[in-house]
């Protein structure tokens, strides 16, 4: 039954997002992960349909955040207001208290308000003037940023960039798909008459389903080879640090589950490695590979 759902899941969501199935299979392996999302691309490629799309195939609550170099942190979170009546503050939530937020161009923002996430991104809670507020179950960030290349954006500092579980592109459709992209109907509409493919409560039953994915103890010494080559081969200027070994581990498993095994091979890890490792990993030298994650895999022997 789990596969039916997790298929009628792709199918919906494939059906808006054309031609690119492989990175709609990332981006539902990330959610079902308990991870955030970071995508980077170029303006235009559908970045935004795709958060939009998986929010209401989900049956998640969603919000938009335009990021602007002059927003403040109370912008995302929220503000307490006085009221005169009552003759106190009243605290008004932010568009952070939403289950599916999508941080639209990030790194437009300022650093001090891209910290804003940090604490929501970590513990799924926010704190402000001495109170904690929970936020909603289930609770995902999906961040777009423009490359780093164009005008007007601040880098993502790595504590943010760490909090991501995985990063992708979605890049430019083929022939065939921008094809009916251009004689076919518009997304946005197509959106609005998408409907939830399954409830909220099913979903999170999904991602325990997918945490309980078996792990074998070969499988977990790959894992940590991995890891140990990240820190010690010499060509990056830090090592994965251990969240980013339980973000493998956690992605490596709903990966399993999406294609209908019980347990974790090291092609599952290998499928997800570069994106949940690439936006973490900084070479040492500029000339190296641009494919290090692939060197990598290469280099790292399966037990």
């Amino acid at each position: 039954m789990t596969h039916n759902e997790i298929a009628a899941i792709l199918q919906a969501v494939n059906s808006i997002i054309l031609g690119k199935k492989h990175t709609v299979k990332l981006a539902l392996t990330c959610l079902l992960a308990r991870g955030h999302l970071l995508i980077e691309d170029m303006p235009g490629v559908g970045k935004t349909t795709l958060a939009h799309t998986l929010a209401t195939t989900l049956g998640l609550s969603f919000q938009r955040i335009q990021f602007t170099s002059d927003m403040l942190p109370a912008d995302i979170l929220g503000v307490s207001i006085f009221d005169s009546e009552l003759k106190q503050f009243t605290f008004h939530k932010g568009p952070i208290f939403t289950q599916l937020i999508l941080a639209d161009e990030v790194n437009r923002a300022t650093p001090r308000t891209q910290s804003a996430l940090l604490e929501a991104m970590e513990e799924r809670q926010v704190s402000i003037e001495g109170q904690t507020y929970s936020l909603p179950e289930p609770f995902f960030v999906i961040a777009t940023q423009n490359p780093s290349s164009q005008i007007g954006t601040f880098p993502l500092p790595e504590s943010q960039l760490d909090r991501f579980l995985m990063q992708i592109e979605i890049g430019y459709p083929d022939t065939e798909a921008e094809r009916i992209l251009l004689s076919g109907h518009n997304r946005k509409q197509m959106i609005q008459q998408l409907q939830a493919v399954i409830s909220i409560d099913k979903f999170i039953e999904l991602q325990t389903a997918a945490d309980n994915t078996h792990a074998a103890p070969a499988l977990i010494d790959y894992i940590q080879q991995i890891l140990a080559h990240s820190r010690d081969s010499g060509h990056f200027h830090f090592g994965l640090s251990p969240r980013a070994g339980l973000g493998l581990l956690s992605a490596a498993k709903a990966w399993a589950m999406i294609d209908g095994r019980d347990q974790v091979l090291p092609e599952d890890v290998q499928a997800v490695l570069p994106s949940v490792v690439g936006h973490r990993l900084q070479p040492r030298d500029e000339h190296i590979s641009s494919d290090h994650v692939k060197d990598m895999i290469a280099q790292v022997a399966i037990p």
